[in-house]
């Protein structure tokens, strides 16, 4: 079992639905405060920089939504870049790398995240 150390309750789990709005938050990436985001996908949350890699600016078309239609990939609004929800990994469109992911973490109905675990960006 991994220790990630301090965490912090994020939400409750019923507030992540399947291909539904994210829950953003706030981290500290590289020195500054950043808006990050959680989503569910096929069961289990998953939290990223809410940062395109193509370039770097916010990706939600429209406040907390960033699934497609189909609910199967995360999209930029912006460039149309596509990430896989699991891992963040660029699954097409101008990405240049995957998104950068966040530690999470769910027991007892809440979903946490990690403070002290790196954020670390997702290999392509």
């Amino acid at each position: 079992m991994t220790s990630y150390g301090l965490k912090v309750a994020l939400c409750n789990s019923g507030d992540l639905l399947d291909g539904g709005d994210a829950v953003p938050f706030d981290v500290v990436y590289a020195g500054q405060t950043c808006r990050a985001f959680a989503i569910r996908f096929r069961g289990v949350p998953h939290a990223y920089l809410n940062r395109c890699t193509h370039v770097a600016m916010e990706m939600d078309y429209q406040p907390n939504r960033f699934f497609d239609d189909t609910g199967n990939w995360l999209l930029c609004a912006t460039h149309g870049a596509a990430y896989q929800p699991t891992t963040g990994a660029c699954a097409g469109g101008p990405c240049r790398g995957g998104l950068v992911k966040i530690a999470l973490t769910e027991s007892d109905g809440v979903v946490h995240w990690h403070t002290d675990h790196p954020l670390q960006p997702v290999e392509f």
